[in-house]
């Protein structure tokens, strides 16, 4: 009858699924026109990479957006189009300066935030064109955004959580499991045949073509999933 594989249990294991009770609130940023709001704290959220900043509006309403660096309990901030470059406001891309290092961008008007929100990342405007922005994403390549896209003004908090060693495995077991990661990883060649197709052998190799078709059933859609290129030398010789 076979068994199931790993991909498959993970569906119905409760210890794969993050635990959304533990964390505070959604991170986007607000639908609001000309508005100065008060950051009441500074929350860890174990979902994200970066501090959040809890955030109170005039008519009571709270809510959690990411936080840059330099931030204080305390400070306004400003939302709107006419807005200083302070580290924590938010305006549009297209009143923001070239060169100015911004993050938790949005990738369309008011979807509340979808790029350079990891903690210590920041994107940087490029060049303005008209009706779009050019924006200069943390990877280093480039995206045309519409300049009516907000974005907040600094660099994310949260820098150089990736330099401190994990030393422990169980600090990555904790680290994995606040984010519903599969904790520790097995290599496929270090299995059995019946775990795995690429297991089993006399030493530990990938016996046979490891691309599959996207279409593949799952219990074979493993290895390089439809590759574009396979090594196989198949492009045209001049």
């Amino acid at each position: 009858m076979g068994k199931r594989t790993r991909s498959q249990r993970r569906g119905s294991s409760p210890k794969n699924k993050v635990s959304s009770h533990r964390f505070p609130a959604a991170n986007r940023i607000p639908r609001v026109n000309e508005e100065i709001a008060e950051v009441i704290d500074l929350v860890h959220s174990p979902a994200h990479t970066a501090p959040l900043a809890k955030v109170k509006f005039p008519d009571g309403n709270i809510a959690h957006l990411a936080a840059p660096e330099g931030l204080a309990v305390g400070q306004n901030l400003a939302f709107g189009k006419k807005v200083t470059l302070k580290p924590g406001n938010v305006t549009t891309l297209d009143q923001i300066p070239e060169g100015t290092q911004i993050c938790n961008v949005e990738a369309r008007p008011g979807d509340g935030g979808k790029i350079a929100r990891s903690g210590g990342n920041s994107a940087i405007i490029d060049t303005r064109m008209g009706e779009y922005v050019r924006v200069r994403l943390p990877s280093g390549s480039t995206k045309e955004l519409s300049s009516k896209c907000r974005a907040t003004i600094g660099v994310l908090g949260g820098h150089g959580r990736t330099e401190k060693p994990l030393m422990r495995a169980g600090a990555a077991h904790h680290r994995a499991k606040a984010r519903g990661k599969l904790y520790p990883t097995v290599s496929g060649v270090a299995m059995n045949p019946v775990d795995h197709p690429h297991g089993g052998g006399n030493h530990q190799a990938v016996h046979g073509p490891n691309s599959v078709s996207r279409n593949a059933p799952p219990g074979k859609k493993v290895g390089n999933i439809a590759p574009r290129r396979t090594g196989r030398g198949r492009s045209k010789k001049e």
